[in-house]
């Protein structure tokens, strides 16, 4: 994937879009997934000395070819003063999932820093900064933004490969474990999609090792679960084990909520409305792309496809603009 290893790939896709001065509960369930993946890509290295199994990892155990800031950010709390530290696979991607709060800032700092210095990753106005509301109480609102290529690139090879015929990576099946655990599959694939990534990872866990291996893990905590229980009232699940939370719709990459972009003029024609908008949110900083014109128009914004739907909010007059609504699959 785009030369990356599979923290920083999943870090591309993870970060997008989230508040990049707040630690919001979102972005602390990527950030989770994220440490995650720093021990999977570990494995996937041979880092690990394995008897059964157990994995063991000795403190001096990475050499200069393969230690980054972003691994020993990971690794320093897990390690401490030990010499070295033996668990199994679940234990180690549990145990990195549930770093406190200043660790994974510290974290969030030396990857987010690591594709800055790649230029796949840039601190840019948020879409949310942009709200009517947040706008004229000049609240401030930053958010991360993903280089546009890398991302496509990364999240078009996982679609390629669960949902197209032939083998499957070990590196792909890291990055569907991923999405699973952050509650965002549906952000990537359609329902008709879904159903079928479901049955392919039913077979990969019947024949892969791998896959055996990891697909049982779970790492969500208990907001997580608090939110599934409820939408198990109204969300028809995937029917096998290892699918069973794949249509979990919790927003760990949420862009943001649905905001309100008002025009400086009141327009009678859709196409000038949209126009508008576009250059204030251009003037914002923001990578705008027209998908489709219409009543009701898709934009890509900054990687995040929205439907922008003419609306109007009533103050002392009528203010006219465009609300934009997250739109999936991305």
């Amino acid at each position: 994937m785009m030369d990356l290893k599979l923290a920083p790939s999943f870090s591309v896709i993870a970060l997008n879009a989230q508040r990049s001065l707040h630690m919001t509960t979102v972005k602390k369930v990527s950030l989770r997934c994220m440490a995650a993946a720093v021990i999977l890509e570990l494995y996937l290295e041979g880092c690990f000395t394995q008897i059964e199994n157990k994995l063991t990892l000795p403190k001096e155990g990475l050499d200069q070819a393969h230690s980054t800031l972003y691994k020993e950010t990971v690794l320093q709390p897990l390690l401490h003063k030990h010499a070295e530290v033996k668990g199994d696979l679940n234990w180690w991607v549990k145990k990195a999932s549930m770093l406190s709060n200043k660790q994974l800032k510290k974290f969030e700092t030396a990857i987010s820093d690591y594709l800055k210095a790649m230029d796949l990753l840039e601190d840019i106005p948020s879409l949310l900064g942009s709200d009517m509301y947040f706008d004229t109480a000049e609240v401030e609102v930053r958010a991360y933004r993903s280089n546009m290529e890398a991302y496509s690139s990364i999240t078009e090879n996982i679609r390629a490969e669960i949902l197209e015929e032939g083998s499957v990576t070990d590196e792909v099946i890291c990055m569907l474990w991923l999405l699973r655990e952050c509650g965002c599959m549906h952000d990537f694939f359609s329902l008709n999609e879904i159903e079928k990534v479901n049955i392919k990872l039913h077979v990969l866990y019947q024949s892969n090792v791998w896959a055996k291996a990891l697909l049982p893990i779970q790492i969500r905590h208990g907001i997580e679960l608090g939110i599934k229980r409820f939408l198990e009232l109204k969300t028809k699940f995937a029917k096998t084990f290892i699918g069973s939370s794949i249509n979990l719709v919790f927003p760990a990459l949420e862009p943001s909520r649905a905001v309100f972009i008002e025009t400086e003029s009141w327009f009678d024609n859709s196409n000038q409305r949209l126009d508008a908008v576009i250059t204030r949110l251009l003037s914002y900083g923001h990578e705008v792309k027209v998908m489709e014109r219409g009543s009701i128009a898709t934009l890509k914004i900054d990687n995040l496809l929205y439907d922008a739907i003419p609306h109007f909010v009533m103050m002392k007059v009528p203010i006219q603009g465009v609300r934009l609504v997250p739109k999936r699959p991305l």
